[in-house]
């Protein structure tokens, strides 16, 4: 191949994909990772890419801390049919965290009214959106109230969260990066998630495709830590083919 012509398969695949990594671009034509950092410098430097340590994406996977009422008018369908796939998952009379986010909040506004749940959460737009549910028992944790996000965090609501037993998670996260797990815009956020995370048997993350290749300020935890993650059908190949390699179920809606 001419030079021309591997940045040509580079950027076929990016756009095809949304992700390359430098090993397998290596092995697909046959010229060494040195050749490839190289190649992908050079379309960095012509505003191309973004690179990344041994990866490259489209855009900067940087995401930085928005509201809620600016997230939740993005991937609205999208989220709507996650949230009714999630559904799935919910067992009657059973104890469940909910995250914060605008995806677990479409969630919590599509469980059914006469579902007996007991449901603790930091996020109090998901206490409201299940308030008038009458077999639903709230639990609301509490602390230091993030306006962006209407979640309470910090050591107040990780010391209440440690008094419950909960069976699943249902998480919503700003990234999915296949080098830095799930994170979150939010250093305090990722270690509520985090704490979340240890106190059940099951964590099922609420992504839309936006979200993959996406890194937040705060890490939440690896990849390997996940069960399931519902996303749509925007997933790049890659990602899903990597995801179900690590074990975790990935469902497509």
């Amino acid at each position: 191949m001419t030079i021309a012509e591997r940045h040509k398969y580079i950027l076929d695949e990016l756009n095809r994909a949304g992700f390359v990594s430098v090993s397998e671009l290596s092995k697909s034509m046959e010229v060494t990772m040195v050749t490839i950092r190289k190649d992908l410098k050079v379309l960095e430097d012509k505003g191309l890419l973004y690179r990344s340590h041994g990866s490259a994406t489209p855009v900067s996977p940087y995401v930085s801390d928005r509201s809620v009422n600016v997230k939740k008018l993005e991937q609205v369908e999208e989220k709507n049919r996650i949230a009714e796939k999630a559904l799935d998952y919910l067992v009657e009379n059973e104890a469940i965290l909910i995250g914060s986010g605008t995806t677990v909040v479409a969630f919590a506004q599509a469980i059914p009214k006469n579902l007996p749940l007991t449901v603790l959460t930091a996020a109090m737009n998901v206490t409201l959106a299940l308030i008038d549910s009458p077999e639903v028992e709230l639990v609301q944790l509490g602390g230091v109230v993030r306006k962006s996000s209407s979640s309470a965090v910090g050591h107040y609501a990780e010391e209440m969260l440690q008094n419950f037993a909960c069976s699943k998670l249902f998480l919503s996260v700003d990234g999915v990066s296949l080098e830095h797990g799930l994170t979150t815009s939010n250093m305090m956020e990722a270690h509520l998630n985090a704490q979340m995370i240890r106190n059940v048997q099951k964590t099922i993350v609420l992504a839309d495709s936006k979200k993959f290749g996406k890194k937040g300020f705060g890490k939440i935890c690896e990849l390997e830590d996940v069960d399931v993650i519902i996303t749509d059908a925007g997933i790049p190949d890659l990602f899903q083919k990597k995801l179900e390699e690590k074990g975790i179920e990935v469902v497509i809606v």
